[in-house]
């Protein structure tokens, strides 16, 4: 087998995926934040800049797991990693602007976020994304972010069999991000409204779990992957789609939530973690979770890659320095990690030390 045919090939070992990790993907997506961040830097409006910076900054770990998908097909990486990092980091500037916003207008954070939903939809006409905020002059960074994704896509051959189930996620991203960024007094009635509508869905997920699935933005990296295949079909895309949400899209964001528990307090910002009676309660419920997003991969191609990208989830997010700052969280993050299969140990290590030598 040649090297191409290798690289061609998704990798099946924790030690396979992290040699292509440490050699390709880290190299490759700090080349890119390092060019938004030079395209952030000339944005003249200064809290548009501050924030834009602050999300390249403190959120880069988004970028790097993101774009793991990318090491499942090497060949395709110069596609994948661009689109990723661009796709992810609208998301993290968004996020930034509505979590520290200066407006507190549902409308305002739909007009925002109709930038994710046209970077995934090449064929609409952008619109203008601050038009009600007063902050707007951004030099066009958040329009290129966009452009970026759309010209990717552009290169996708399969893309088109994957375009609805990415608009749906895209979508249901929006309105979570619309609802849980309203007056605190509004949001909680507004997320269960909403749920109401949806939970036919994901009957077997609380609405806490629910939310938590739409905010991940592992579904649409997963489907750009499957986009690279020209012979990829409605079925092969609904399959991809049902495998990923809501379970595991859920399990990455409540793990996310997890270790966030202390920094929302202190912020004032909503956390999906806080809505169960007891920590019991919460560790059975994540638990369940992996469980069934175990499940659910099995019934897609190159499961032993998925198992990998769950297992890798938890070692990343229960690795992180933050769960040694808070009690509950530590004792949580302990139970999780008891009897590990030698898979997460592998991915909590190397997670530890990528950590250590971030600024490498």
């Amino acid at each position: 087998m040649n090297n191409q045919e290798l690289s061609r090939k998704v990798p099946r070992s924790p030690v396979g995926l992290m040699s292509r990790v440490y050699k390709f993907i880290l190299p490759e997506v700090r080349i890119e934040l390092e060019k938004w961040r030079r395209e952030a830097e000339q944005i003249q409006d200064e809290e548009l800049r501050k924030q834009a910076l602050a999300s390249l900054d403190t959120k880069k770990f988004h970028c790097q797991g993101g774009a793991v998908y990318a090491a499942a097909n090497l060949p395709e990486r110069h596609i994948l990693i661009p689109l990723i990092v661009a796709y992810q980091t609208i998301s993290d500037y968004l996020d930034n602007l509505c979590d520290r916003s200066t407006s507190l207008d549902p409308a305002d954070f739909r007009q925002l976020h109709q930038s994710m939903l046209d970077a995934v939809t090449p064929d609409t006409e952008p619109v203008d994304y601050y038009a009600l905020r007063t902050e707007r002059e951004d030099g066009g960074y958040l329009l290129r972010l966009v452009q970026k994704c759309r010209n990717c896509i552009g290169e996708l051959s399969g893309y088109e069999a994957a375009k609805p189930y990415i608009r749906d996620l895209a979508g249901l991203y929006t309105d979570l991000q619309v609802y849980k960024h309203i007056h605190p007094d509004k949001r909680e009635t507004a997320l269960l409204e909403w749920w109401s509508r949806h939970a036919h869905r994901s009957p077997h997920l609380r609405w806490n779990e629910f939310a938590a699935a739409t905010g991940s933005t592992l579904g649409v990296f997963m489907l750009f992957l499957a986009a690279t295949d020209p012979f990829l079909d409605d079925e092969d895309a609904s399959s991809i789609h049902a495998s990923y949400f809501p379970n595991v899209c859920s399990l990455h964001i409540m793990l996310d939530y997890l270790i966030d528990q202390d920094e929302d307090r202190l912020g004032g910002d909503l956390n999906f973690c806080n809505y169960y009676e007891d920590a019991d309660t919460m560790l059975n419920r994540i638990a369940a979770i992996v469980e069934w997003a175990r499940k659910d991969v099995r019934t897609i191609p190159s499961t032993p890659f998925h198992r990998m990208i769950i297992e890798g989830l938890l070692a990343l997010y229960l690795s992180d320095p933050k769960v040694s700052e808070q009690h509950l969280v530590r004792n949580v993050s302990k139970r999780l990690m008891k009897k590990s299969p030698m898979t997460r140990i592998f991915f909590y290590v190397n997670s530890r030390w990528i950590r250590k030598h971030k600024h490498e």
